[in-house]
This record gives C-alpha cells, sequence and structure tokens, in this order.
C-alpha cells in the first residue's frame, strides 16, 4: 500500500536534508513545507474520527509541548513582565532611552521563537503520520534509517579522506565525517540509532526466511553492516558516539539475541550493565581530549566546562520561568566574560537538557518528567508484551541513545533526528498500521409466501 510508505520517504527526506540545526535555511524550509500536508491531513482525519485511546498519551504530549512554546509568543503588559526573574536589564534598558514599556512576550527573543515553532514541523508530521494516519510499516522506517546511515558513513570516510567537496554545509567540522550532517556529534547519534533498528530488521527478516541458506545470508550481510557502522563510529571520532554505543550495541544483542535461560539472561543483563558503565566511565576520565571534566588547557571558552557552567548560571538567573523560547544565544552572550567575546560564538549550550531548563524553567523540566514517566509506563508495556513488537523495543533503545546524547549535545535541534525520535515515540505508543476497511456486505432480504 502507498501508504505505508508515505512516513518512511518523508524520514528519509528528513535524513538527507535536515542535518543542520541553524545552517542549510533552505533545505529546512522545503522539509517544512513538505510537513503541512501531512499535518493538515493528520489533523482532518482527527476531526472526522476520535484518537484511540493508545495515541491520546503521545497527542497529549505534543499538545503540551506546542502549548508551551505557542505561549511564549503571548504578548503581557508591563506590570506582568517587569516582575519576571532577569527582566531588570531589559527594564533598564527601556527607561535609558525614555521609552515608556510596551507590552512584552515571555520570551527574551521574540523574533526568533517563531522559528522554533517552524523547526517543530517536520518532527510533528512524522508523529503524526505514524501514530494518527498510520502511514508506515515498522521495517519501512527502519530500512530508511539503515539505508542513510550506510550512505552516511561512505559519505564520511570521503570527506576524512580529503574531499572537501564531500560536505554538505559551510559551517561544519572539516576533516571528519560528519556525513550528511553539519556536526560530527549529530552524526553520531544516526550511527547508534541504526544499530537497535538493524537488529530489529534481521529479526523480523529472519523469521520470514524462508531456508537455513537464506538466514545464513542474511546474518552474513547484516553482520557486514554491524561492521561498517562501526567502522563509521571510529571514523566519527564522537566521544560520546563511541562511549554510548557499547550499551547499545550490548541491550540490542539482548534484546534480540537468542538466549532463553533465564539465568542466563539474567547474567547477561548484570554483566551489560557493567560493560556500558565502564566504557562510558572510560570515556569520561579517560585521557581522550574530552571538555568536559577536567582541566581545559585549549579553547577554554569554546568548551562544554564553560558552556555548561555559564548556562547554568543564566538558568539560575531566570529560574523558574525561564528566558524562553530561542533565546539561548542573546542570555549565553550576558554571561560571557568581555575579555572571552571572539567572533566565534556558542550557539546552543552543548546540552538539550540545560538549555531546555534555560529557556522553560520549571515548565520545561515537569514537561520532561512528565515525557519520562510515560517513556517508562511504554517501555515496560513493550517488554512484557507476549509477542514483543521489535521496531518498538528497537525506538525504546534509540530513544534512550538520543536523550542520553542530548546530555553533552543538541542532536534534537536538527531535523533529522527529531523526525527520528518523533517516529521513535510513534513506534512506542503501539499503533499499528493503517489498513483498509473491509465493507460488510449489505443483509439480503427475503420475501416469502
Amino acid at each position: 500500500m502507498i501508504r505505508h510508505a508515505i512516513v518512511p520517504v518523508f524520514l528519509l527526506a528528513c535524513l538527507l536534508l535536515g542535518g543542520a540545526s541553524a545552517a542549510g535555511f533552505t533545505a529546512n524550509f522545503l522539509l517544512q513545507i513538505l510537513s503541512l500536508p501531512l499535518i493538515g491531513w493528520a489533523l482532518w482525519t482527527m476531526m472526522q474520527e476520535r484518537p484511540s485511546a493508545q495515541i491520546r498519551a503521545p497527542l497529549g504530549l505534543l499538545a503540551i509541548f506546542v502549548a508551551i512554546a505557542v505561549l511564549q509568543l503571548v504578548p503581557l503588559p508591563p506590570a506582568l513582565w517587569t516582575l519576571l526573574p532577569g527582566r531588570a536589564p531589559v527594564v533598564g534598558g527601556y527607561r535609558l532611552l525614555g521609552i515608556p514599556l510596551p507590552w512584552l512576550p515571555l520570551t527574551l527573543a521574540p523574533d526568533v521563537a517563531p522559528s522554533s515553532l517552524l523547526w517543530l514541523l517536520p518532527a510533528i508530521a512524522t508523529l503524526l503520520g505514524v501514530v494518527v494516519l498510520g502511514a508506515f510499516r515498522g521495517r519501512g522506517i527502519a530500512a530508511a534509517i539503515v539505508a542513510v546511515t550506510l550512505a552516511s558513513v561512505a559519505l564520511g570516510a570521503l570527506q576524512v579522506i580529503g574531499g572537501t567537496g564531500a560536505y554538505f554545509y559551510t559551517v561544519t567540522n572539516y576533516g571528519v565525517a560528519v556525513g550528511f550532517f553539519a556536526n560530527a556529534n549529530h552524526n553520531a547519534t544516526l550511527l547508534l540509532v541504526c544499530i537497535p533498528f538493524l537488529a530489529a530488521l534481521q529479526a523480523t527478516l529472519l523469521k520470514r526466511s524462508k531456508s537455513q541458506r537464506s538466514a545464513s545470508a542474511l546474518r552474513l550481510l547484516v553482520g557486514a553492516t554491524y561492521a561498517v557502522v562501526f567502522v563509521g563510529l571510529l571514523i566519527n571520532s564522537s566521544l560520546a558516539g563511541i562511549g554510548l554505543s557499547v550499551p547499545v550495541a550490548l541491550t540490542s544483542w539482548l534484546t534480540f539475541g537468542r538466549q532463553r535461560n533465564v539465568v542466563v539472561r539474567r547474567s547477561l543483563v548484570v554483566a551489560t550493565g557493567l560493560v556500558s558503565l565502564a566504557a562510558v566511565v572510560t570515556i569520561v576520565v579517560g585521557p581522550f581530549g574530552n571538555n568536559l571534566f577536567g582541566a581545559q588547557k585549549t579553547n577554554v571558552e569554546l568548551s562544554r566546562q564553560t558552556s555548561f557552567a555559564l548556562t547554568f548560571q543564566a538558568a539560575r538567573a531566570y529560574f523558574p520561568i525561564g528566558s524562553g523560547t530561542g533565546s539561548f544565544q542573546p542570555v549565553y552572550h550576558m554571561q560571557e566574560p568581555l575579555a572571552s567575546v571572539t567572533t566565534t560564538f556558542m550557539n546552543h549550550a552543548h546540552s538539550d537538557w540545560l538549555e531546555l531548563l534555560l529557556e522553560t524553567g520549571i515548565v520545561g523540566i515537569a514537561f520532561a518528567a512528565l515525557f519520562l514517566a510515560w517513556w517508562v509506563v511504554r517501555l515496560r508495556a513493550i517488554w512484557r508484551a507476549e509477542e514483543p513488537d521489535p521496531f518498538a523495543q528497537a525506538a525504546v533503545i534509540a530513544t534512550a541513545a538520543i536523550l542520553l546524547h542530548s546530555v553533552v549535545d543538541y542532536p534534537l535541534r536538527t531535523a533529522a533526528l527529531s523526525a527520528v525520535f518523533a517516529a521513535c515515540i510513534g513506534l512506542m505508543s503501539g499503533v499499528r498500521p493503517y489498513t483498509r476497511r473491509s465493507r460488510a456486505p449489505s443483509a439480503a432480504r427475503h420475501l416469502s409466501l
């Protein structure tokens, strides 16, 4: 059915064109335009029939998220917004210029905040396409992710070899394997997401294989694909990507492997946890040049250590309301020491969690807690099902990897990875692909004499 290809094809477009958060304006604008028909179709469908109980929770979370962003733009009277934390410099500026205090929205960057709403459109379209329209197949979404990942590794190899023309964006990490992204860390996130979806795709195809020979060929092909993915992680050189690849790979193997014995499985769960913890700790404290822990000697102003400290300092100043959507850059500039200001600037906090705290305060943290509660509930339901959906299980592992990587980076600020995350949320909701309703035959009426 053509309908089942809509979300996988749209996701493929997002992965190929949406690899930058600030750069790539034309490509991101095209994705936003393409997302409008999907969103309109989904809204029309919801008007025609009431959403099922299983998708009300993700739709409710989406509605709350959009409401938080929209309310940032509502103008407030001076008597109200002047009472908000951190607004004293704004008041002082108007008074210094002799201008009466105007009505202003909650966000300190009202010119940037609308673009943040437009940036959400591809992810919203992907989520609605899955949970409302059912315009997907799990294996179609997995195939799109795996295909783009393999192409991204090949492109990254060309970039490392020295092909400056192989980069999609002018502002990027030259000399590093970024693939279809502007940031090497975001390409690493895609590589991490690919691992569980490749495992789920293998498990699904093995069930459908009709002979031992075809199953062996499939295992050989998937094994070669795994090798390509891990080579991609090595040439990508993202410390967070390499560190998280260990728990992601082990959890995927534990989930889709053939370990049937209960004792063996429990032992493997413990071993997986210990090895994963050891891998992350090694990356954190090891001599690998990470810019978050230890004494910084070079590029101190642009290190995560500095970014996290200044962002948290600003978050405390604007707590509990926050500085508003899209306000990170102007607020962060106010925190920087003048001696450290150069032509290079920090575009994001390099931690989606910290940036969420700064911009939305306690409301954003409450929303995050609500989302994590839903995520845990769905995790338990997916794993306790009599016949677990392999793609839902892969989505759980993938979202966990993205959320963990978001602690030290901002992958969800790209249309590509936010669309992947939205597709995973849709798969976790338990919704099934659309099936055409069969028409019941009309009852025949007989006349008896």
